[in-house]
Formats: structure tokens, sequence, C-alpha cells
């Protein structure tokens, strides 16, 4: 028996859920994810930081479009505020003042030196650590409750589904739409979305299409115990070469070598290699010294050629709908893109981007 649908959303993660929580209300959505858990790959392994200053020119702008949503939420979409304040800091060493520099003038903004840095953070050696810019705005980020929060609404339609355990082995376009099957179930319907994260270009081969050159890449991070304590209200601190980073977590401190790895699709897990170059990272910037690993892990995060995310239909078809490639960028943009997304589908639901912004996401800029 074939189960119908209006859009069938491939991949349960920030992306797909999102996009669901726009459509399903005027269409019948199907949200598949392939394990027993959405979001478990990339979505729930994120450092989860919100700043409108991290990522290019477009992730900054998607990330104050989707400002509004995180800082005031629809009523009864959470039991409680999806940010909390936490502010970050990118820090340079003297042979990196200028790059930093180079941001001076982004808003919302503020440099540091001297003795207003080290009371900022005073874990940092001032013989290393030359100056900062800090963002006071920057928040952490409930994921859980935000990535919940747009599958309930998904859960409560009684004509929308979510199936769990459900790893798509078969594609076809036909006259009536789309027929995809599962391990468990066939459906039908005559739109496609490919929200599969690091797995999109797979799913594309497999709906015989070219895959659109998304690159997944792995991301380590770990929780450690120091020599001395991090106050909580520290900032997230941030090499400005994105070498690495780390704030405060639940009395110790998670970190990260900012590494990004080409790494095929899959569940990934923590090299010892790359943890240690994080500890040595850390304890070269800082005063701190890590006494213990207390766990450490890996996630993917996927990327296109020019780090923006691919929303869009796929060139000449109205059938097949890309929406991938987030990158490390995709809960802090989440709302924002979710809305475009859902205006390309079905402009009675979303946002209209403008001119630039909607080229800067189309699928044609990757030549396809």
């Amino acid at each position: 028996m074939q189960h119908s649908f209006d859009v069938v959303i491939i991949g349960g993660g920030i992306a797909g859920a999102s996009l669901a929580y726009q459509l399903c209300r005027e269409h019948r959505v199907l949200l598949l994810e392939r394990e027993t858990q959405a979001g478990y790959h990339a979505t729930g392994r994120s450092a989860a930081l919100f700043s409108t200053t991290y990522g290019n020119d477009t992730i900054q702008t998607l990330s104050r479009m989707s400002e509004a949503f995180f800082r005031c939420p629809p009523p009864g979409f959470c039991a409680a505020p999806l940010l909390q304040p936490r502010g970050a800091l990118l820090i340079a060493r003297h042979e990196q003042r200028d790059s930093l520099a180079a941001r001076l003038g982004t808003p919302g903004t503020q440099w540091l030196e001297g003795a207003a840095l080290q009371e900022l953070v005073p874990v940092l050696r001032a013989d290393t650590i030359a100056a900062g810019l800090y963002e006071p705005q920057a928040s952490d980020v409930d994921v859980a409750s935000l990535h919940e929060g747009f599958l309930r609404a998904l859960r409560t339609r009684p004509d929308c589904r979510l199936c769990l355990e459900s790893g798509v082995v078969a594609l076809e376009s036909r006259a009536d739409g789309w027929h995809v099957r599962t391990e468990r179930a066939s459906y039908v319907a005559p739109l496609l979305v490919n929200a599969a994260g690091a797995w999109a270009d797979e799913l594309a081969a497999l709906a015989g299409l070219r895959p659109g050159g998304l690159l997944p890449k792995k991301r380590t991070a770990a929780i450690v115990a120091t020599n001395e304590p991090v106050p909580a209200s520290q900032p997230m601190v941030i090499d400005v070469a994105e070498s690495f980073y780390f704030k405060p977590d639940s009395g110790r401190v998670l970190l990260s070598p900012g590494d990004e790895s080409d790494t095929p699709p899959g569940d990934v897990w923590a090299d010892d290699l790359d943890v240690a170059v994080a500890v040595e990272r850390l304890e070269a910037a800082t005063t701190l010294r890590v006494q213990r690993v207390v766990r450490a892990w890996a996630g993917l995060r996927t990327f296109s050629a020019d780090r923006s995310p691919v929303v869009g239909f796929e060139p000449g078809r109205h059938d097949f709908f890309w929406f991938a490639g987030q990158g490390g960028y995709g809960i802090q943009t989440a709302p924002a893109l979710a809305r475009i997304a859902a205006y390309l589908l079905d402009p009675r639901l979303g946002e209209a981007p403008d001119a630039a912004m909607r080229a800067a996401l189309a699928p044609q800029r990757l030549g396809r």
C-alpha cells in the first residue's frame, strides 16, 4: 500500500524539521528520518551558539533575519527561552591583529585589548593574546527545544507524519509524482525535498540527478576538566582563524580544534589526535591546563563550495527541491532559511527573499 502526501521531506535534522514546520500548516507533509532519533548526526552535536557575526555575508544576513524568532518564538513553541546570554569573543595573537582588525566595524561588536580583555576573560595569556572583538549579544541556543518545537507542530497535524527508522532505499519519478520506498513502507508525493544533510548528494544520485558538490566535513569537540574553574558567565572564545574555540560547560570546558576534515557520510567519532590538538591550542592561549578529557565526540557539517546553503529547485525541474549545505550554521539560520524555502515552494507560507539572497542560495550558482 502506498501512502500519499503533498510533500516528502527527507532528513529530520534542523533543516527538514524547520521546513516541515512551515509547510505543515497548508500541506500534507511526510518527514522521513533514517535514524531512531531525528537530528542525531549534526543537529544534536552542535556547539549551539547564535551569533550574527559568524559565517559569510549570506550566513550573517540569514542569522539577523532569524534573530526575532529566537528571541521571541511563537506562543506555545517552547517552554523556556531558546537563547541564553553567552557573548562571543574573537581573539587574535600578535601576528593575527591585522586579521582581527579587518573585522572592525562589524555591527554589535567591541574592540578589546589590554586590561579590558583580561577583565572579560582572565584565563587568556596576556603575553600571547593581543586583542579581541567582543559580541555581547551572542547567545547559547537550546537546540533540543528548537528542534522539538519544529517537530511538535508536525506531529499535531493529523494529515502529516514523522517517520523514524525510515531510510530511503529507492526513488523514482513518475507521472503521478515521486515514488519513495523505505525499509518499512512506500509513499508517493508530487514534491520531494532533499534535506538529507551529509547524505544530500547520495540522495540526489538515488533520484537519478547529478550531485550538488556538497562536502561533509568532520568537526570534533570535547568536554574537559581543567586546573582552574572557568566562570559560567564567560563568553565563548574563538580564535580569529577558527583554529579552536572554547566555552564553559556545567563546571567544565567545551572545546574544539575547529577541524574540517573531508569525511564520507556516516556516523563519525572523535579522533584522539584532534582532541590533543584542541588541548594544545587551548593551553597555548590560556592559563588553563587540561587534567582529563571527560568525553569527546564528532559531527558532520556539510558545505557547498562557497559555504552558503543550497536552497531551490533542481534546475529544469519543479518536483525536486534542494535544502542542504547549511554547514556549521544550520541552527542559527534555521528560522529564516525555512521561511525562504517555504516561500519558494508555496508563496503563501514563507518570506520572499530579495534577488541577492535568492541568487546566493540558488543551486544554479554552483554550475548545475
